[in-house]
């Protein structure tokens, strides 16, 4: 209207009567909400402190928080704001179609199968630092995030026992074919535990899709974000992301829920319950020490 209005030299009275625009509705200005201004700031806050997250986990982030808001509203002041997630090019894979593979072993219940892995970094004087999760496929819990400079078979048996005692067994493992993985030790504890092993097809991540997935918003969230300068400093964050992944970040997978508020709605198959009454005395044998 005002580009009429300038153009044609005319009143706003007679450029609202020429293109049929009542003059109440070029004259109305929209009345912000009262809270608007508190709801951008908190908005800003968690763009600011997770950078990687688009308007849907803000969204979910902040009804976490109490607020009341639609999605809709987010996205509107979202743009506002200008505020945008950097897009990256990924390289579209080809579903592997390995007997072992999420596609054709999917956990159906809590401690029904966990997938385990590796992923490197490094700390600030350019030593190696040896990460090993481990997470419920079917909950998404990151059950296990140990780092060390290197990571024997001994340690990742006493990282399953630790998980023996707080959380029991599980029916299946998913891992690659690391060494680690498939050393002899590790097979005939897990054999004893009557866990059974799903070790995917060689040069085939997207057959152990939960873990890669895993590793792609640590490796985002947290490696790329954070300088270790010692060892003990990246034991200590890891303990704090793997705290804050299970109890405050929302997971699109489970409608937005946090991984811990999904597993407290759901409970292991009575099998796993007793799987681990029948295992648990055998903690002390010479093949599970």
């Amino acid at each position: 209207m005002a580009h009429v209005q300038k153009t044609l030299a005319v009143s706003q009275r007679r450029a609202c009567r020429t293109i049929g625009q009542g003059r109440s509705s070029q004259r109305y200005r929209a009345a912000g909400r009262d809270d608007e201004g508190k709801l951008v700031a908190a908005m800003l806050g968690l763009a600011r402190r997770k950078p990687r997250w688009g308007y849907r986990m803000i969204w979910a982030a902040l009804r976490a928080e109490g607020w009341r808001v639609n999605r809709k509203r987010v996205h509107r002041l979202w743009r506002k704001e200008g505020l945008k997630v950097r897009q990256k090019q990924h390289k579209r894979r080809r579903l592997g179609s390995g007997a072992n593979g999420i596609t054709r072993r999917r956990a159906t219940h809590k401690n029904h199968v966990w997938c385990w892995d590796f992923i490197h970094d490094r700390t600030e004087d350019g030593r190696a630092l040896k990460w090993l999760s481990i997470v419920d496929e079917f909950t998404r819990e990151c059950l296990a995030l140990e780092v060390g400079r290197g990571m024997t078979s001994g340690r990742v048996i006493d990282v399953l026992i630790e998980l023996l005692h707080v959380r029991g067994l599980p029916g299946h493992i998913r891992s690659d074919n690391g060494p680690e993985f498939i050393a002899k030790a590790v097979r005939q504890w897990l054999a004893k535990a009557a866990v059974e092993t799903l070790y995917v097809a060689p040069a085939s991540p997207w057959e152990n899709g939960y873990a890669e997935s895993f590793h792609s918003r640590l490796r985002d969230e947290l490696l790329n974000a954070e300088l270790f300068t010692s060892l003990a400093e990246a034991r200590h964050l890891a303990g704090v992301w793997r705290l804050e992944y299970n109890h405050r970040r929302p997971h699109s997978g489970l409608g937005y829920l946090t991984p811990a508020a999904f597993a407290a709605t759901c409970a292991a198959a009575p099998s796993a319950a007793l799987r681990e009454q029948q295992h648990t005395r055998n903690i002390n044998h010479p093949v599970l020490s």
